[in-house]
């Protein structure tokens, strides 16, 4: 079993030895802080160009998270876990990412260019690689949303968002 299955089945770690649970339950200012989470918890099949020795998807991973409602449904908890870090929920009976009462003190994620928007480039591909098309697509409407009132996001950044939303990366 390959190192991301194994994570994402409960089985091990990441590569200091976290769980996936341990993870997810990161709070916000070690979520902002810590930069060797992301590529465990939204693996990707390029490698990282951050964080050197971080796991990268095979064929086999990609079709067992389409075959495995468990590594979904893990990956869909790890994605509630990154939204809320920016301070947003999902609802997932309405397939819809909104914004929390607390949004306004996180905005700034989105009003100059950081390392989330390099996170959030990831999280879409992860969610539209890994089987998760229609969270992925909530989140880029969401995104499409702060965009379209110039919150502060890139043309640039916006077009990496837009292409891994449709399941293109731009290495």
């Amino acid at each position: 079993m390959s190192p991301i299955l194994r994570f994402y089945s409960g089985e091990g770690g990441d590569n200091v030895g976290r769980t996936l649970a341990e993870i997810q339950g990161l709070d916000v200012v070690r979520m902002e802080y810590y930069h060797d989470f992301i590529q465990w918890m939204f693996p990707l099949r390029q490698p990282s160009g951050y964080q050197p020795g971080s796991p990268v998807l095979t064929d086999s991973d990609v079709k067992a998270f389409h075959d495995r409602p468990d590594l979904r449904a893990s990956l869909r908890a790890s994605f509630v876990a990154f939204l809320a870090f920016l301070e947003l929920a999902f609802d997932a009976e309405q397939n819809h990412v909104r914004a929390t009462d607390r949004f306004a003190a996180r905005q700034d994620v989105f009003a100059t260019p950081n390392h989330n928007w390099l996170r959030i480039t990831r999280v879409l591909l992860s969610l539209k690689t890994l089987g998760l098309d229609e969270e992925c697509q909530a989140f880029f409407a969401f995104l499409d949303d702060l965009y379209v009132e110039r919150v502060g996001i890139t043309d640039l950044t916006f077009g990496y968002w837009r292409d891994a939303a449709e399941g293109k990366s731009r290495s």
